[in-house]
């Protein structure tokens, strides 16, 4: 009977708690698998978690690369209204006025905190305030380190770009070479487009072109060796070693333009230098000339910083929706694994109300049996 009460209890346990397995004992192999999965289940549980932090990390640095976006945007706009002809020494200083403004805009988001007071740019530098403004320009003050996170046991996601890659590795020029008019050119040449036509041709090697004349020109190597020579209509391309650009406007002779490879510059000097060309003083057309190349080139900057930034967000929406599709993923394991635990460990309730019936039933049987045979005695049958 006392055995019937145990096995009675334990039914009862199981029904009550809904668990076939109560003690590992019951069955060993089922129990040992269950905590294996568990353990599942646990590091899925920390994945979500890990996911969801590198989620707001990434939304964070979405929303300061918009911002970064719309502010160049706007300083493209205002160096293209202050190239305009029109434009007098006192429109072009209240462009200056909102473009400085605009530059120390973009230099507080390039130190946005996150919700946790580390800054979102200074890559594993996270108590660094990563960029800094001084009398040689913009510097960098973080890391070149991408912070990552484990959203699943074989992945990890980076949840955060350095300031280095967003700000300061952005290319020079067109992005292949930079066109840039010497100091002490006294014609109105303006550099306006220019690219790479052939990329078999160009060496990567620094060149210059001079005018010997209002209309001809020779292009010297490093050496000053003389390559190539032409004749320049204004509004013409002037095109060797694979490269070409346009130049309008009459140059005089002895001018020189600089062709050289596109170095890496910061989107923060790259502003600075369309307000230095806005601010300068325009006297007549040579200086003029002198202005608008300067602006170009600045808008050039610009154009190389837009899409980098653009190159950077396209990255982050890549990793949200990575993010996405591994919870998606680790949502449907889970689920698997949950599904897998029940069929070993949740109770058969009608097979267990069943067993129940017959365990209570045996009991009740016993102890009747035990109440008549305990008051028998040898007299009995006599």
């Amino acid at each position: 009977m006392q055995n019937l009460q145990s096995m009675i209890d334990r039914t009862q346990r199981q029904i009550s708690s809904g668990n076939r397995i109560l003690t590992p004992s019951d069955d060993p192999i089922a129990a040992s698998r269950t905590l294996e999965l568990r353990e599942s289940l646990a590091k899925i549980d920390q994945f979500e978690r890990n996911s969801d932090i590198a989620t707001i990390k990434l939304q964070d640095e979405e929303v300061a690369l918009r911002g970064v976006n719309d502010i160049l945007q706007r300083v493209r706009e205002l160096s293209l209204q202050a190239s305009n002809a029109t434009q007098s020494v006192e429109t072009r200083g209240l462009i200056a006025v909102e473009l400085r403004q605009l530059l120390d805009q973009l230099v507080q988001i390039a130190n946005q905190q996150d919700g946790q007071g580390r800054y979102i740019f200074s890559g594993n530098l996270e108590a660094t305030t990563p960029v800094t403004a001084g009398v040689g320009g913009h510097s960098y003050n973080g890391d070149d380190g991408q912070r990552e996170s484990q959203i699943s046991e074989n992945r990890r996601i980076v949840t955060g770009d350095s300031g280095a890659d967003v700000f300061f590795r952005i290319r020079i020029g067109n992005g292949d070479f930079v066109t840039s008019p010497l100091g002490g050119n006294t014609g109105t040449g303006v550099v306006t487009t220019s690219s790479v036509v052939d990329p078999t041709a160009w060496d990567q090697g620094t060149y210059t072109v001079r005018f010997t004349s209002p209309s001809d020109y020779e292009v010297l190597d490093s050496a000053s060796s003389v390559i190539a020579t032409g004749v320049h209509q204004p509004g013409n391309s002037i095109a060797f070693q694979g490269v070409e650009f346009s130049l309008n406007g009459q140059p005089a002779a002895g001018d020189q333009f600089l062709v050289s490879p596109s170095p890496y510059g910061n989107m923060f000097d790259g502003v600075q230098t369309v307000i230095d060309a806005i601010e300068a003083p325009v006297t007549d057309d040579a200086s003029r000339a002198v202005m608008n190349n300067r602006l170009n080139r600045g808008m050039l900057r610009l154009d190389q910083a837009i899409g980098n930034v653009l190159e950077v967000r396209t990255r982050v929406g890549s990793r949200l929706a990575a993010i996405e599709t591994q919870a998606d993923s680790n949502g449907a394991f889970a689920l698997t694994l949950q599904q897998t635990i029940g069929e070993l460990e949740d109770l058969d309730y009608a097979e267990a109300l069943s067993r129940l019936s017959f365990e209570l039933t045996v009991l009740e049987a016993s102890q009747k049996s035990f109440v008549r045979t305990q008051s028998l005695t040898l007299f009995n049958f006599l």
